[in-house]
């Protein structure tokens, strides 16, 4: 699908990146962040976060403007985008019904899916000339319930290529969201490589002099990783650049945020720091298959969500397949079956196991 074909010889890697442009153009319509992804040859994964509040701060004329960037309007709305003076009571009623539930779809998953799958497959039987189903079946998903059931499923989409023993290194995981976080992390670091420069380093007690000397320490061992990654960023640029699809506009991924008080609906709840060291640490277990004593290798991060680090490495290696419908602490699958009047499921026995503080 997104490979290489064996029979014909034909690589269709290109695909991947059809993916990613289309998960991060829909990002910037919808009320959707993109949280994590990683783009394989037959599948893909993708964390999503749904953000109803910012859907419904939008005004009824932005829901409609969004709307119609990807589907065709309404012959109603269209008059009143036109001249909202003009429609009368009950046509104006009706424009807001249609707008609604526009809102609504621009932060429902199954419209953002459905935007992304469908176009994919349009454009593979363009390219291949043919007609038929390109994907085997709907997408499966899973609500993630605490920041623990988070962290757990952005490192398992991030480590991904991983796994599959497809890269042994995450710069050269091509088309995951940690390879971009990574470029962007190199970005950041900029005005640090500006502020050598000057007398900053002597500015005790400030930030930028703490940034100053974790980049000292780190420059040596990162300049060659940084020319690594910055050759596979730009090749995959220059596929965007040729399908034509580096003009569409693109929403950031979801950013980190390491403070305890952050509201999950506006920033990751770990820093970018710990979440790097935490998937780094984790894939290199997982690639050298060392299964002894790990949790000592583990960054505190995955004790502080009350994971059992000696479970953690199992627990990332299979998540996909332990959890059914939601994924998190027993207490939180429990709450989240009553809300949606099912049974707990699949899930609860691992969670028992994964969670350090239950029993």
């Amino acid at each position: 699908m997104c490979g290489e074909d064996h029979s014909t010889g034909e690589n269709y890697d290109h695909r991947k990146q059809w993916i990613v442009s289309r998960l991060r153009f829909l990002s910037y319509v919808y009320a959707v962040d993109v949280c994590a992804y990683a783009v394989m040859s037959n599948h893909y994964h993708v964390v999503l976060h749904a953000d109803k509040a910012r859907a419904q701060a939008w005004s009824n004329k932005e829901v409609a403007e969004r709307w119609m960037q990807l589907y065709s309007g309404h012959m109603l709305v269209d008059h009143w985008l036109e001249n909202p003076e003009a429609i009368d009571v009950a046509t104006q009623a009706a424009v807001d019904e249609i707008i609604e539930k526009w809102r609504k779809r621009l932060y429902d998953i199954s419209w953002f899916m459905r935007g992304v799958n469908e176009t994919i497959a349009r454009m593979a039987n363009e390219e291949e000339n043919c007609k038929g189903r390109f994907w085997e079946g709907r997408f499966k998903s899973q609500a993630l319930l605490d920041e623990a059931a988070l962290l757990s499923c952005m490192a398992y989409v991030d480590l991904n290529p991983i796994r599959a023993a497809m890269e042994t290194d995450l710069m050269e995981s091509d088309f995951t969201s940690i390879q971009q976080r990574f470029c962007m992390a190199y970005v950041d670091l900029n005005p640090i490589r500006a502020a050598m420069e000057t007398d900053l380093m002597e500015s005790d007690f400030t930030s930028i002099q703490q940034r100053l000397f974790d980049y000292v320490k780190y420059k040596n061992t990162k300049s060659k990783d940084e020319q690594k990654l910055n050759a596979r960023i730009q090749k995959q640029r220059e596929i965007k650049a040729e399908m034509g699809l580096d003009a569409l506009p693109e929403a950031p991924l979801m950013p980190f945020d390491g403070s305890s008080h952050t509201d999950t609906h506006h920033a990751l709840p770990f820093t970018r720091e710990d979440y790097f060291e935490l998937v780094d640490t984790t894939g290199r277990i997982l690639r050298d298959d060392k299964r002894g004593a790990i949790a000592s290798e583990l960054p505190a991060i995955v004790s502080r969500l009350g994971i059992n680090p000696n479970k953690w490495i199992d627990h990332v290696q299979n998540f996909g397949r332990r959890y059914g419908s939601s994924a998190g602490s027993v207490a939180r699958m429990a709450d989240y079956a009553q809300v949606f009047e099912r049974n707990c499921g699949k899930g609860v026995a691992c969670s028992q196991a994964v969670y350090a503080n239950t029993g």
